[in-house]
């Protein structure tokens, strides 16, 4: 049954509640915010590197080689890493969940279940803290809200096995691809790739973040559309200083001069860093609580009944 409408009155005078957001966002500064990444992609794509570049933070540390016969440093078991970060006065409790690369073996069967096995344990997790009689004020949340999924830079087309992953995380986290080491790739070589992927995502049906709901207005349903636009991000991560001008910036330098991680014409970096923190931070949190979560939840309570439906009643 709808809900009928309510007639909306303004006030004589002034009453003083829309201060309410003042409240709230006192209340919200002085607990904080939490957001939690996941970072899913083959060795040696520079997922640790393109992390610390986003966070403008030392946050996790590199596998790549230091010396050229130093054998290759890989990630071998999930590993989670938190970090509070503060800027201006907000504190941004940050977890980085780094996977082992997959797809590196001769036989990948199955190589994504311990990466959605580990997205699941912590929505269970939640629901488990959620359900408890003498719950905590406030649920440590461990919900990964974000997978930053690392696409190798081949100019070609996508590999069976990123079908395969992308499509079953999608199902249970906001998946947003990216072209790793996109520096290695002209800009016309890019374009194409982008375009190959974008086509291969429809194809196999692959629903990526973000989504539009009925809450959207215009101005975010545009925005969205400027994301599916540019998606998959083309990007170079970079911790290192170079020199461009007289000017410090983030970049890398080769044989051919050098790329500016933040400079729009050589790679996609910002487009990505203000999507994740200045555009869809707060969204990719409520996805994940109002989709991803709220399906976990409910196939789960839904599972708990029906077992209790069929126990045998006790005997007397």
């Amino acid at each position: 049954m709808a809900a009928a409408a309510v007639e909306e009155i303004r006030a004589t005078s002034y009453v003083g509640f829309d201060s309410i957001t003042q409240q709230i966002e006192h209340k919200l500064l002085k607990r904080g915010f939490q957001f939690n990444v996941i970072v899913v992609g083959q060795t040696g794509l520079g997922k640790s590197t393109l992390i610390n570049t986003v966070f403008a933070s030392h946050l996790i540390d590199s596998k790549g080689r230091l010396e050229s016969n130093e054998p290759v440093r890989q990630t071998t078991e999930i590993q989670a890493v938190s970090h509070v970060i503060v800027e201006n006065g907000v504190k941004l409790r940050l977890n980085i969940v780094d996977t082992p690369g997959y797809g590196d073996q001769v036989n990948n069967e199955n190589c994504w279940d311990p990466i959605v096995k580990y997205i699941k344990d912590q929505h269970s997790a939640y629901l488990r803290k959620e359900l408890t009689a003498m719950r905590d004020r406030y649920i440590l949340d461990t919900r990964i809200h974000c997978c930053l999924y690392f696409i190798s830079p081949t100019g070609h087309s996508l590999r069976a096995i990123d079908v395969i992953v992308m499509k079953k995380l999608s199902e249970v986290v906001n998946v947003v691809p990216v072209i790793a080491k996109a520096d290695s790739l002209t800009l016309e070589e890019r374009v194409a790739f982008k375009q190959k992927i974008r086509a291969e995502l429809v194809y196999h049906n692959i629903r990526l973040y973000p989504f539009d709901t009925d809450e959207n207005d215009e101005e975010e349903i545009q925005l969205n559309e400027s994301i599916r636009s540019v998606i998959p991000f083309a990007v170079v991560g970079s911790e290192r200083s170079v020199i461009i001008d007289g000017k410090s910036v983030r970049g890398r330098k080769n044989r051919w001069g050098v790329v500016n991680v933040e400079d729009e014409n050589h790679c996609e970096f910002m487009h990505l860093r203000n999507f994740l923190t200045r555009t869809h931070l707060q969204d990719l949190i409520e996805t994940t609580a109002q989709i991803h979560y709220e399906a976990f939840r409910s196939k789960q309570l839904l599972a708990l009944k029906e077992g209790v439906q069929q126990r045998p009643p006790t005997n007397q």
